[in-house]
């Protein structure tokens, strides 16, 4: 059966080459003959699997020895609580970028640990990222999410702030360079561009890390990720060896940078047809558009079905937007082709020439 094309927002596409390894290492890991999953997290064929990802991973993200590389047995909505509980007292404000559904999930976990104040807000229809900020006087930290998947915004750059930034980097993680100066604590949940669901990659400077609590359980503290390798209780050892996987790829590919030229081709491609569209219309404003997730509307909700019919049909998978909003949203992560970017638009503009 031929592969189909996924558009999804996550999981979403991985690299086939990083499928095929994946998939021979199920039976045969490295040439020891037993597969990934049946190895011991702490025999010495895992233990290399997790050096060479970390490896992997400081050095495609350009990380220096103030950095750790941790891997976490969940998604990113634990870390809506988990950064807040580690670092954020009840006498304590943390300042937060309210650009959508995923960060109003954030915020609200943190006003379980003490006071959130709001900086910005891309309120009512969360279709930009806030041009300014109103920072309160002394905040611990500042979250934000980079990448929106549901509303298709994403930051160009990192909140000028007054305090270690926070963030949420998901849905575009590894897409482009990391401005890792102004920032604390980067945490992305693995399912949209770095490998299964269930895992998430933590980096965090580990001076920020020795600043939280200390008298929480131990898996509630990054501390203890850091001073145990992520090896605490019995980590994802197939999260950790395809994010591995996947980080050699981005290596392979010319790294972040080339990425990004990259991503940065196949988004320009889909905005500039939508923009001349006479049936098709992008959602989020210019300056704000996510080169991760594209988000966009018919002019009839009839055409908009009839595109995500045929495009089932013709192999495109993925394409129906968040059902908050409604419309479509193509997922553009660095695992889609360029190739496929280029089928999408000639169907988009057969069906909308088909209705005219």
């Amino acid at each position: 059966m031929a592969r189909k094309l996924n558009f999804s927002s996550g999981p979403a596409a991985l690299p086939e080459d990083v499928l095929r390894r994946a998939q021979a290492a199920l039976l045969d890991l490295d040439g020891s003959g037993i597969g990934i999953l049946e190895h011991s997290h702490r025999g010495p064929e895992f233990m290399r699997v997790l050096e060479r990802t970390e490896a992997a991973i400081r050095e495609v993200a350009g990380l220096d020895g103030a950095w750790a590389v941790l891997f976490v047995t969940a998604g990113a909505t634990h870390h809506f609580s988990m950064v807040p509980q580690s670092f954020l007292g009840e006498d304590e404000t943390a300042d937060y970028c309210h650009t959508g559904v995923w960060s109003g999930k954030a915020m609200e976990e943190a006003r379980r640990f003490g006071t959130v104040h709001v900086a910005c807000s891309g309120e009512p229809d969360f279709t930009s990222t806030p041009r300014t900020q109103t920072w309160s006087t002394a905040p611990r930290y500042v979250h934000y999410t980079s990448n929106e998947t549901i509303y298709g915004t994403q930051w160009a750059a990192p909140p000028h702030a007054p305090a270690p930034l926070v963030c949420d980097a998901s849905s575009d993680i590894f897409s482009r360079p990391l401005d890792l100066v102004p920032h604390a604590l980067i945490y992305a949940g693995a399912q949209k561009n770095l490998g299964p669901s269930g895992i998430s990659l933590v980096l965090a400077r580990k001076d920020f890390v020795e600043s939280g609590r200390s008298d929480l359980p131990p898996l509630a503290q990054y501390r203890t990720y850091v001073t145990e390798r992520s090896m605490y209780n019995t980590p994802n050892t197939f999260g950790i060896y395809v994010i591995g996987e996947v980080v050699s790829w981005i290596r392979a590919q010319g790294g972040l940078a080339a990425l990004a030229e990259r991503n940065d081709r196949k988004a320009a491609v889909l905005y500039d047809f939508l923009d001349q569209s006479r049936a098709w219309t992008p959602l989020a404003e210019k300056a704000s558009r996510s080169r991760m997730n594209v988000t966009f509307r018919g002019a009839t909700k009839e055409l908009e079905e009839t595109m995500l019919a045929r495009a089932e049909e013709r192999g495109l998978s993925g394409l129906r937007g968040h059902r908050s909003v409604g419309g479509l949203r193509a997922s553009l992560y660095n695992a889609v082709p360029e190739d496929g970017i280029r089928r999408l638009v000639e169907l988009l503009d057969e069906v909308e020439r088909a209705a005219r």
